[in-house]
C-alpha cells in the first residue's frame, strides 16, 4: 500500500496467484497449497517488496510447521544415498581363527598371571575378602544436568521500516517511548524491563524480543501489546492500564 502497487500488478510480476497472495497478507496459510508453496511464495514476495525473505521464511516455519513437515527428506534422496554407500568388504576366515586364537592365548595367560600373584596365607584372602565388600558399597556420585534458568526480563529491539507511532510503558507505569513518531533510518532505543507495553500507529516495524524476530500483524486502528518473558507478545485492548499516553 505504501509503494501504491496494485495487487494484480503483483501478480502479474511474481507469477503468484492474487488469491494466493491475499491469503498471505491475511495469514490464511491454510488456503496455500502447502508449507513448500507457502515458504516459496513467501521468499518471492518478500524479496518483491524489498523486506528480509529470510527472516519471514524463519518466522513461518517457527510458527506455523510442524517438526514432522520441516525433518522430512523425500525418499527418493535416501536410496540414492545408500545406493552411493561402498560396499561392504568380507572379512577372510583365516582373519576370524587369528582372532580367536589371539583371545585364547591373552585368556590362558591372565589365568597364570592370576595364578601366580595368589598366596595361600589367610591374611591376604580375608584382605581380599574385605576389600571385595568395601567395593560393593561405593557408589558413583549421580550427577543432575543443571537448566540454563529461564530469563525473567524481556528485551525489545525495533526497527522502523516506515513511519511509525511508537509508545512503550513498563508494567508499573514507567515511560520509556513516550508519543515518539519515527521515520526508516532512525534509532528506536532498545528497552528492557519484566513486562512491556507497547503502542504502535502501525506495523511498520521489525520487531525483536529476546533475540527472536516477531512479526507484527496490520491493523487498521493502532496496535497494543503485551510483551512478557521469554519471548510473548500478545495483543490487548487499548483501555488496558498502563495505557500510553
Amino acid at each position: 500500500m505504501r509503494a501504491r502497487i496494485d495487487i494484480s500488478q503483483v501478480e502479474a510480476d511474481t507469477k503468484i496467484r492474487a488469491k494466493y497472495l491475499r491469503a498471505i497478507e491475511n495469514e490464511e496459510w491454510e488456503l496455500l497449497p502447502g508449507p513448500v508453496y507457502a515458504r516459496s511464495f513467501l521468499r518471492t514476495y518478500g524479496d518483491y517488496l524489498g523486506l528480509d525473505s529470510r527472516l519471514l521464511v524463519d518466522e513461518f516455519r517457527r510458527r506455523h510447521e510442524r517438526p514432522s513437515e520441516r525433518d522430512t527428506r523425500p525418499i527418493g534422496t535416501r536410496r540414492v544415498r545408500e545406493r552411493e554407500r561402498p560396499p561392504r568388504r568380507r572379512i577372510p576366515p583365516w582373519v576370524s581363527i587369528a582372532a580367536v586364537v589371539v583371545l585364547i592365548l591373552l585368556a590362558l595367560g591372565l589365568v597364570g598371571s592370576l595364578t601366580g600373584n595368589s598366596t595361600p596365607s589367610g591374611g591376604s584372602a580375608r584382605h581380599s575378602v574385605a576389600a571385595k565388600r568395601r567395593s560393593r558399597h561405593v557408589t558413583s556420585p549421580v550427577t543432575t544436568p543443571v537448566r540454563a534458568p529461564l530469563p525473567t526480563t524481556v528485551t525489545l529491539h525495533m526497527v522502523p521500516t516506515g513511519p511509525v507511532y511508537v509508545c512503550l510503558v513498563r508494567g508499573d507505569g514507567t515511560r520509556l517511548i513516550y508519543e515518539h513518531t519515527y521515520a526508516p533510518g532512525q534509532t528506536i532505543p532498545t528497552e528492557t524491563g519484566a513486562r512491556l507495553l507497547l503502542t504502535l500507529g502501525n506495523n511498520n516495524v521489525h520487531m525483536v524480543v529476546n533475540g527472536h524476530p516477531i512479526p507484527v500483524a496490520p491493523s487498521p486502528n493502532a496496535i497494543r501489546l503485551m510483551i512478557t518473558p521469554p519471548d510473548s507478545v500478545r495483543p490487548i485492548p487499548l483501555s488496558q492500564p498502563p495505557t500510553c499516553p
